[in-house]
C-alpha cells in the first residue's frame, strides 16, 4: 500500500491549518522562473508579508531535495531564488521530482495539487496557463485548466496570461465546469490590463460573496477549483490597446524561433518585458500583490464560515 506524501509545514502554516486560522497558498515558479535575483526573493517576501498583512498566513509551495513543502522560511526563499537547475512542476512530473530528490517549482497545477494534499482553499497567483494562441496546430494547452477541473482550490489570479487565447481558454474552462468569477466587474480581465473585451461568466464584489459561493459548491460535492478573475489596479495597468502590439510581436518572434512546449511562456514574456522597456515586470509584480491581498481576504471569509 502505497504511505501518503509527507508534506514539511514551516510551524507557522502548521498551527495555523490545525487551529483553522486562514493560509494561502503560493507558487513557487514566479521565484525560480520569473524573475532574475535578487529581484525574485524580494518579490516573494513581499507577497508573504501582503499575506500576513491581511490576515492569512501564507505557505510557498515547493519540492526540496525531493520533499514536498508547504511554507518556506525566508533562508530557504533566499536559496531557492539563487537556486540552478530547478525542475517547473505541473501534474506530469510533480510525482517525479519526489521520487527521484530534485529540486521543484510549483506551476499553478501542482499548487493547487500540494494546496488540497496540505488542507489549503485559497492561492493566490499572477495569472493561470491555458489555450495558446494557435493551439489547433500545436495542440498546447496548459495543464492548470484540467487540474481547476479536478481540484477544489480558489484560485485568485488576474485571470488567463494574456498571451494566450483568451477566448478558447474561457470555454475549455466552462468545458471543465470551472466557475471564472470576475472581481468586482463585468468584463474578464487580461493579465497586464483590467479589461480583455470579453465579458466574464460571473461577477461578484466581496470576498464574502466568494465564500458563500464556495461553500454552496461544497454542499453540492464533487466539484474542482474556481477562477477568481482579479484586475490589476488601474494605476498599475497596461491598457490592452499597447498590450496587443506588443504580444503579436513577442507571438511572432516565438513562431520565427521555433519555440514550443514549456519554453514557450517564460521566452513570450521575457520578450515583452523587452519590448515595454521593463514596464510589465512592474505591472506583473503590482497584479501579484494585488492577487494576494484578495485571497488573504477570500481565506479570512472562508474561515470565519468554519469552511
Amino acid at each position: 500500500m502505497t504511505a501518503p506524501i509527507k508534506i514539511e509545514k514551516t510551524p507557522e502554516v502548521a498551527d495555523a491549518l490545525a487551529e483553522g486560522r486562514p493560509v494561502v497558498a503560493l507558487e513557487s515558479t514566479i521565484i525560480t522562473h520569473g524573475m532574475p535575483w535578487p529581484g525574485n526573493r524580494d518579490m516573494a517576501l513581499e507577497v508573504e508579508a501582503t499575506i500576513r498583512a491581511g490576515g492569512a498566513v501564507p505557505a510557498t509551495i515547493a519540492v526540496i531535495d525531493g520533499h514536498l513543502h508547504a511554507g518556506l522560511d525566508e533562508g530557504t526563499i533566499t536559496q531557492l531564488a539563487q537556486a540552478k537547475d530547478v525542475m517547473k512542476l505541473s501534474r506530469a512530473d510533480f510525482a517525479y521530482a519526489l521520487a527521484e530528490g530534485r529540486a521543484g517549482a510549483t506551476t499553478v497545477a501542482a499548487t493547487m495539487m500540494a494546496a488540497r494534499l496540505a488542507g489549503i482553499s485559497v492561492f493566490a497567483t499572477g495569472g493561470i496557463g491555458g489555450v495558446h494562441q494557435g493551439a489547433s496546430e500545436s495542440f498546447d494547452i496548459s495543464a492548470d485548466l484540467d487540474e481547476l477541473g479536478r481540484t477544489p482550490v480558489i484560485v485568485v489570479s488576474a485571470g488567463a496570461k494574456a498571451i494566450l487565447d483568451i477566448p478558447k481558454t474561457l470555454e475549455a474552462l466552462e468545458t471543465r465546469g470551472v466557475p471564472v468569477v470576475a472581481f468586482g466587474q463585468d468584463a474578464m480581465p487580461a493579465f497586464w490590463s483590467r479589461e480583455s473585451g470579453i465579458k466574464a461568466p460571473l461577477r461578484l464584489d466581496d470576498a464574502e460573496a466568494i465564500a458563500r459561493f464556495e461553500t454552496t459548491r461544497r454542499a453540492l460535492g464533487g466539484h474542482g477549483g474556481m477562477l477568481i478573475a482579479n484586475p490589476v489596479p488601474l494605476e498599475d495597468e497596461i491598457p490592452a490597446s499597447e498590450m496587443n502590439r506588443h504580444i503579436a510581436a513577442a507571438l511572432a518572434t516565438a513562431r520565427a524561433k521555433g519555440i514550443e512546449g514549456k519554453a514557450v511562456t517564460p521566452f513570450l514574456l521575457g520578450e515583452i518585458l523587452d519590448l515595454t522597456d521593463g514596464k510589465s515586470l512592474k505591472t506583473n509584480i503590482a497584479l501579484v500583490l494585488n492577487n494576494a491581498r484578495l485571497a488573504a481576504r477570500i481565506a479570512a471569509a472562508l474561515a470565519s464560515e468554519g469552511a
